[in-house]
């Protein structure tokens, strides 16, 4: 559930494949990763919860 990000071309909210976490330009934290269905890459803006 930590990993669910919405994936604008499935149009659903889908569990990221190699979530990883990062930093915005502004330093904000993010997780991206793939979609699984469509490959499409899914970014989730916020601390991953662990």
């Amino acid at each position: 559930m930590a990993n669910e990000a919405y994936c604008v071309k499935c149009k659903a909210k889908k569990e990221m494949v190699n979530p990883a976490e990062g930093l915005t330009k502004n330093g904000k934290p993010i997780t991206k990763g793939t979609c699984p269905d469509c490959g499409t890459t899914i970014c989730r803006i916020g601390a991953a919860k662990k």
